[in-house]
Parts: C-alpha cells; sequence; structure tokens
C-alpha cells in the first residue's frame, strides 16, 4: 500500500502543480493571420488558406434548412478541391459551406449539390457506427490549440447520423469519445442540406478571447468514390483517414470565444442487473445486483481536464468478437468501455510510428499501455473502486495522467490494485514530438510485490511523407533481475507512387509491462519492405495498382532464428471503389517448446518452412454487400490448410443491417485433423441517430458455445442515456457436463445516466 500512496501523492501534487501552470500561461498570440480581405476564404499566392468565422447575433435553427438570415446575409465558401480521384480538380458537384459563431457555439453548415440527388448513399444513421464512412458525408475538422497535431472532428450524413472523434498526433483516431453537440441534416431536390451546433464548452482552446484554430472541410460523394476538401490535400494520404492529416488545414481566424466560465459536468448512473454463471465457481442463478456510482468532467482550464470516476460500472459494453488463433502467441481484444477511451490517444501514443507505408508489419510490437489490463482479469470484470485522469495541453506539453483503485476479488484471488500511469509530451519543430511515460502497477499480475516501467519516445515527422520513430523502455518487476529492456526504431517514407518501410524491435526475457500487452516475449525482430503503386494514367475503370514485398527476420535474444516470413502482395483499386488482389507468403517457424493447436494436437518441437496463396475481393462500401471475400490454401507446419473467410455487411432495408463474421480453417496435420469454425453476425437497427438496437451472436468450435449479445441504447438527451443489455452463452455440445441445461451465462442488465452540466 506504500507504493499506492506514494504514486496517489505524486499524481496530486502533478495535479495542482500543472493546474498552476496553467493558468498562468501568457495567452498566445493569434499571430499568423492573413491581412484582410473580403469573404469568407483567401487563398495566398504562397498556398496558405484563411477561412474567417463570422459573428452573427442570432443563434441558428439547426433543422437542415438554411433558411435563417445568416445564410442569405453571409456568403459560402465554394471552391472545394478533389483529393479522389482527380487531385487538384475542382469538385465534380458544388459543394457550400459556412462557419459562423455566436456568445455560445460555433456553427458549421454545408448544402451539397447532387446531380443524381435519388443516388445519394445514406442509409446509415447510428451514432459513431464506422459504416458513415460507406454513406455520403460531410465532415469538419478543428485543430483548436492549432498545433498542427491534435484535432477534433465532427461529422454528418445526409440520414442524420453524426460522429465525433478525436485524432491524437496525426495518427490515431478515436471515435469513441462523445461530445454534446446538435446537427441535423435533410434532404432537398437538388441534394442534401447538414448544420452543425458546436458549444465552445465542448471544446478545449488556448486562453485568448480572439482565437486562431486549425480547420479542414471534407465531404465524400460516395457514388463516385469522390473525396473533395476545401484545401488541396496529397493523394499519398489514404482518403479515408487524410483528415487525420492536421498540418494541412487551413487557418480559421477571427473567432471570438467567450470568457472562463465553470465547466463542470456531473453524470451519475443507477444501474439493476440479474446474473446466472452456471460454469463459474461458485455458480449462480438469478443473483441480482444494484449499483450507483457518478463520474466528475471539469474544465481546470481551457486545455485542461480533470476525470473522476467513483464506483464504475460498464455493464452496457457490447461483448469482444471471437477471433480464431491457429499461432503460439497470445490475442489482444479493443477497448470498449468509455472512460477508458476517452482521451486514451494520450497514453497509447507511445511508441507509436508513422503511416504502414507497406502493410504485414508491427504486429508483435508490443502495447505499452493496454487498458484492458485495469478492471479485468482475463474475460473477468473486476471491481473499480474509483479514480482520476487528468489530460490536456499546456503550451507545447500534452500531458496524462490516469489513477485507477481496482478492487479484490476473492473467487479468483485478484488482490485490490492500484493502477497509475503519468504520460507527458512536447511539440518539437512543425510536426515531431518528444515524450515520457511512467506506470506503476501497486501488485504484480503474480501477486507478489510490485510493478513499473518507464520509457522514452520520439516521432520526427520529415518533410511531407518520411517519418522516424522509436521509443526505449524499462520495467521493474518483483522477483525478475536483468534482461528488462526494449526499445524499437523505425523508419517510412509513404509516397503516393512508393513506399518503403524499416523497422527493428528487441524484447528483452524479463520486460513485462504489466499495464501493457506482450503478443511474444523475448525476441528480435527486423522487417523491411518496399512498394511501389502506379497510377495508369486514361484508365476508365483502375484507379491504382499495388506491389509489396517484403521480409521479416525474427530471432530469440541470443539471435537464434525462430521465425521468418517473406511476403509478395498484389492489389488493384477499382475506380468505383472495389478491391482485389492476392498474397504468397513463405513462413518459417522454428519451435523450441511444442504448443497445442487444438484439442489432442500438438505441433512438436522442430523447424518448419511453409507457403500460403490468398486470393481476396472487397466489394465497394456503397454495395448492397459490401466487405471482403478471401481463400487461402497451402502446407502448414507439416501439413496443409485451406480456409476461407467473409466478413462484410450487408443493407436490408434503410436502417436494417446485419455484418456476418464467417471464417473456416480446414487443417490436416500428421497428428491429426480439424475444422476451426467461426460464425458470428452483428444485426443493428436504428431508430433515429441516437437510437439502436444490435444484437451479436457468435460461435466458435474452439469453444463450442453459442453467445449472444443484445443491446439497446437510447441517448435520450444529448450525454444521457440508457441502455438495456441482454446476453447469453449456450453449450452446443450434445452431451452439455451442466446437468442437460444448455444455458452456461445469462444476464439482463438495466443503465440509466444523467449528465448535468454547469
Amino acid at each position: 500500500m506504500k507504493s499506492v500512496r506514494r504514486f496517489g501523492v505524486v499524481w496530486l501534487l502533478l495535479f495542482m502543480v500543472v493546474a498552476a501552470q496553467a493558468q498562468s500561461v501568457a495567452p498566445p498570440s493569434p499571430g499568423g493571420a492573413a491581412a484582410a480581405t473580403p469573404g469568407p476564404l483567401s487563398r495566398q499566392p504562397s498556398g496558405a488558406i484563411t477561412i474567417r468565422a463570422t459573428r452573427i447575433s442570432q443563434p441558428i435553427r439547426i433543422d437542415g434548412r438554411l433558411d435563417d438570415a445568416a445564410y442569405r446575409d453571409i456568403g459560402p465558401m465554394t471552391s472545394f478541391i478533389q483529393q479522389e480521384p482527380h487531385n487538384g480538380e475542382p469538385g465534380s458537384e458544388p459543394t457550400e459551406a459556412w462557419v459562423l459563431f455566436d456568445d455560445e457555439n460555433i456553427y458549421l453548415a454545408c448544402r451539397c449539390w447532387d446531380s443524381h440527388a435519388d443516388a445519394i448513399r445514406s442509409k446509415e444513421m447510428r451514432r459513431d457506427s464506422a459504416n458513415q464512412r460507406y454513406n455520403d458525408n460531410f465532415g469538419v475538422l478543428l485543430d483548436t490549440f492549432h498545433d498542427k497535431r491534435n484535432a477534433y472532428i465532427f461529422s454528418v450524413t445526409p440520414s442524420g447520423g453524426f460522429t465525433d472523434a478525436l485524432v491524437t498526433d496525426e495518427r490515431s483516431l478515436n471515435s469513441d469519445w462523445n461530445a454534446v453537440w446538435t446537427s441535423h441534416a435533410a434532404r432537398f431536390e437538388g441534394g442534401w442540406i447538414a448544420e452543425m451546433a458546436i458549444p465552445f464548452k465542448t471544446l478545449r482552446y488556448n486562453a485568448a478571447d480572439v482565437q486562431t484554430w486549425g480547420i479542414n472541410l471534407r465531404r465524400m460523394i460516395r457514388t463516385k468514390n469522390e473525396y473533395v476538401f476545401i484545401v488541396p490535400m496529397n493523394r499519398a494520404w489514404a482518403s479515408a483517414t487524410a483528415m487525420l492529416h492536421v498540418a494541412a488545414a487551413a487557418t480559421l481566424v477571427d473567432l471570438e470565444v467567450p470568457p472562463p466560465a465553470v465547466n463542470l459536468e456531473v453524470k451519475p448512473y443507477a444501474l439493476s442487473s440479474t446474473r446466472t454463471d452456471l460454469v463459474g465457481r461458485p455458480a449462480v442463478t438469478n443473483d441480482f445486483y444494484n449499483n450507483a456510482g457518478v463520474d466528475v468532467k471539469w474544465g481546470i482550464t481551457k486545455g485542461l481536464t480533470a476525470d473522476f470516476t467513483y464506483r464504475t460500472d460498464f455493464a452496457q459494453v457490447e461483448d469482444d468478437e471471437a477471433q480464431v488463433n491457429l499461432t503460439r502467441f497470445a490475442l489482444s481484444f479493443p477497448e470498449k468501455r468509455e472512460f477508458f477511451l476517452e482521451g486514451a490517444g494520450i497514453f497509447t501514443s507511445f511508441g507509436s510510428v508513422g503511416p504502414a507505408a507497406v502493410s504485414g508489419s508491427g504486429s508483435d510490437a508490443p502495447s505499452l499501455f493496454y487498458s484492458r489490463r485495469i478492471g479485468l482479469a482475463g474475460a473477468r470484470a473486476i471491481p473499480i473502486i474509483g479514480g482520476g485522469r487528468l489530460t490536456g495541453k499546456v503550451d507545447k506539453w500534452t500531458i496524462g495522467a490516469l489513477d485507477i483503485q481496482a478492487d479484490d476479488e476473492q473467487s479468483i484471488g485478484v488482490p485490490q490494485t492500484n493502477f497509475g500511469v503519468l504520460r507527458v509530451r512536447r511539440d518539437v519543430g512543425r510536426r515531431s514530438t518528444v515524450g515520457a511515460i511512467v506506470t506503476n502497477r501497486s501488485v504484480s499480475a503474480s501477486g507478489a510485490g510490485s510493478n513499473q516501467m518507464v520509457g522514452a519516445d520520439s516521432s520526427f515527422s520529415l518533410f511531407q511523407n518520411v517519418y522516424i520513430s522509436g521509443y526505449a523502455a524499462k520495467t521493474q518487476t518483483t522477483g525478475l533481475t536483468g534482461d528488462d529492456r526494449s526499445y524499437r526504431g523505425n523508419f517510412s517514407y509513404a509516397g503516393d507512387r512508393y513506399g518503403v518501410l524499416v523497422d527493428h524491435l528487441a524484447v528483452e526475457g524479463n520486460f513485462n509491462p504489466e499495464i501493457g500487452f506482450l503478443r511474444r516475449e523475448a525476441f528480435r525482430s527486423s522487417f523491411g519492405g518496399a512498394r511501389f503503386s502506379p497510377r495508369p494514367k486514361n484508365a476508365r475503370h483502375i484507379r491504382q495498382y499495388h506491389f509489396e514485398s517484403s521480409i521479416e527476420y525474427v530471432t530469440n535474444t541470443h539471435n537464434v532464428l525462430e521465425s521468418r516470413q517473406a511476403r509478395a502482395n498484389f492489389r488493384t483499386d477499382l475506380q468505383n471503389g472495389d478491391q482485389f488482389g492476392a498474397t504468397y507468403t513463405r513462413d518459417l517457424e522454428a519451435l523450441v517448446t511444442p504448443f497445442q493447436i487444438a484439442p489432442g494436437i500438438r505441433i512438436p518441437v522442430g523447424s518448419y518452412t511453409f507457403d500460403n496463396a490468398r486470393l481476396f475481393y472487397s466489394p465497394a462500401p456503397q454495395r448492397p454487400v459490401s466487405g471482403t471475400f478471401s481463400i487461402e490454401a497451402g502446407t502448414f507446419y507439416s501439413g496443409t490448410k485451406t480456409a476461407a473467410s467473409f466478413r462484410g455487411r450487408l443493407e436490408l432495408a434503410a436502417r436494417f443491417a446485419v455484418e456476418p463474421n464467417l471464417s473456416i480453417n480446414w487443417v490436416d496435420l500428421p497428428q491429426g485433423r480439424f475444422t476451426s469454425t467461426l460464425i458470428g453476425n452483428r444485426a443493428t437497427y436504428t431508430f433515429t441517430p441516437r437510437m439502436f438496437v444490435a444484437a451479436l451472436v457468435q460461435y466458435t468450435s474452439s469453444t463450442t458455445s453459442l453467445l449472444t449479445n443484445v443491446r439497446l441504447r437510447w441517448e435520450y438527451s444529448s450525454g444521457s442515456e440508457l441502455f438495456v443489455v441482454y446476453s447469453e452463452g449456450r453449450d452446443t455440445f450434445p452431451l452439455s457436463p451442466i446437468q442437460g441445461n444448455p444455458i452456461e451465462t445469462r444476464g439482463l442488465a438495466v443503465k440509466l445516466t444523467k449528465l448535468l452540466r454547469f
């Protein structure tokens, strides 16, 4: 408990010092604005683009109609430029946009003309759904600190679906961040209209009455697979993620923000649930549970936010999606709990690398902050007593501090544990950073002693497409001495026509980040790859080819070869968005210990070389059936493997879609034959952008269990939600061991939250 108290005191002192420092930082000058010119947008001969925000005297009615006086009195911006398919040319359809503000909100609106309005693609309206990228879309990026690295993204579809997300270091996109804002979209005879009202209270920015921000506007015309922006965008950047390039944004000037005020959000919750678990020890039937707790968010300054949580509960979170694993290494699963998702980019950015200029690298790289280590032991939830988080920016420093106290769980031998993380990062030059991280786990995962990690990282963005990054880290775990370091260096050139990637990674045998994730232990990996991506001229149907070749060489810490993979990949991108291609790999695996690949089947010690060929086809996302179909075949260890899979989306109606996930592997080894099967499906019906019901059903042959999770989410007012969640696990094996009862687990939870803003 001494280490817990020490870390808590350090965290509290840091919190107080940073808050005091932030209050004393002199407001930055809004310099850099262009000389006054008429109209909301000006383009300088140097290429600099300035957008002027216009103050309005009356609030805008957010109804998707553009009939307010402001739209008649203030001219729109119209000169949107294609990134794809014809880079640098004007958009094929006219787009009009406005940036307005009053004392409470910044308003963004668009009128998107379309000569084929009846073909506008917009069936997904569920908030934050990744499937919105398959629809027509209008989005805005706001770089409120004007640091050309981090930003907010807000987007709207013609059917009213909306997304809010955070961009961190121009690389990671966190769409699980939820803000309080208003939007509305509507169709008209010649296209569609969208309006957004984003309260200044929702955003974080520097302390100055008149602000200078970065801004970018994007429209997606999905039927043409066309992307247009208000600024010219490099075609080397993948269209779906081009908005992450914050440095390319225009400059937004003349924006006046309200004076500082209390910025406090309180979000209490109440929960009632019942649970049956016939496979647990001890087994329970209809176990009733009631709980209540609260989350508090305090805007200390315009740049720093503190979050506190008490008796946190995640009953509303959807179950993990099953994965097929035919390797000897562990699988990681994505974080889905809202408290850990908001602001996660500050912590998870440690050790991050540049864009994947060549595919196939980095699969063994450790995650040095993996929030699923907190409040979870395997698949078992551990109660969280409470905790706090401080995130934000002070001048050139980005700061993140996290302290969580998890309760004990005596039934599985988990003691009460404190988790602490401190992350700092400083902006260097125009787009580069250096930083450090410290983590502390008061009780080691082994149950004895404690665990700490300290590390430093850097990321340098040079020229337009050159990235150099790396990290060095060291852990300290009770009972482990020496060989406790890890380091990585990465170079990438991610141009449109060419790509080069070189990566070296080392993890020593006792390197043990217990608030992180290690897929592979005690190894050294070297990767090199190149890509050639020509664009054929005057091709009616083909947009771009991609040819890739790479090799990865993995040894143990004594430089003895363990794995090697040579890879060749070919892909064709069609103008309509379809993709197809082929991949060939030649693998070598040197096993020094046997491992079990399926029940009763073990791969013995030895050196194995095997080949695999894969063909795939991905229909364009605007098609009624989209996703990826693939088949593959080849040798596998000392036998053979054949596989087929489909993961995609079928739109059955305007508000109803299913997302099947099917994977079958037929493996024939001298030790035996087996079939690994994964069948899953998510079905979603959306009532409104803020209300939907989703059902996830999945079966894996490795567990013989059929798992069902049904969730109703209703955001009955902005930031306030009702969740109803039903989950069930059934044993599909004919001779069920549970006295003939196929039910293994069953649960029902009802959770209500209410957002109070001050």
